[in-house]
């Protein structure tokens, strides 16, 4: 085997990315950055996710957070996720109407992935039987933003909606956010994903 890369990756993104109410405090970050440890791969993960986000929150403070965490010594990458804040209802208003969401996304991914490679982790599903309606959309929006900018993009929606642990999992703590064997079935399904793999085999 080859010497492994040093890599740097920047986790940008929400309460999902710094893996809100996981008891083992490792979300699918911490769980896909150590599978890839365990493989061999020199890797210095960064987490910086902030619970309660929005993708126009996220969109200005990401640069600025992501800079002094890269170094031209090592291979720099950045993974985006972020959007069930979007989407939320308070008080029966939606946080940000679709427009919004992908102008933010589309300034956001755009300058990221002119910069560094870039991949986009999409919102999940939960226990919410009103709200999954507008990730869904939302989801299926940034696929094809994300399809237009040629950033890889990780359908969570689909994909752990047909998991048979994820909504079980999700259930058992808010209707939002995930347990551990939530997080662990999200980073199990991340780290198989083939754009994944192509950065760290």
């Amino acid at each position: 085997m080859a010497a492994a890369r040093a890599m740097r990756i920047c986790f940008i993104g929400d309460s999902f990315v710094s893996g809100a109410y996981d008891e083992e405090c490792l979300g699918w970050v911490g769980r896909i950055s150590a599978d890839a440890r365990r493989r061999g791969h020199d890797l210095s993960p960064y987490n910086l996710g902030i619970r309660g986000e929005t993708s126009v929150q996220i969109a200005k403070r990401w640069r600025a957070e992501a800079e002094p965490r890269q170094s031209p010594q090592q291979e720099g990458r950045l993974v985006f996720e972020f959007g069930v804040n979007d989407v939320r209802e308070v008080n029966g208003k939606r946080q940000l109407e679709a427009a919004q969401s992908l102008a933010a996304a589309r300034d956001m991914l755009g300058a990221a992935s002119r910069w560094k490679p870039t991949l986009m982790i999409g919102p999940p599903p939960g226990g919410d039987g009103q709200r999954n309606p507008r990730v869904k959309d939302l989801s299926a929006e940034l696929a094809k933003l994300c399809a237009a900018l040629t950033v890889p993009y990780f359908d969570s929606y689909a994909t752990l909606l047909a998991s048979p642990v994820w909504l079980p999992s999700v259930k058992s703590v808010d209707d939002t956010h995930p347990s551990a064997a939530g997080y662990a079935e999200w980073a199990r399904l991340i780290g198989e994903w083939p754009a994944w793999r192509e950065w760290l085999p």
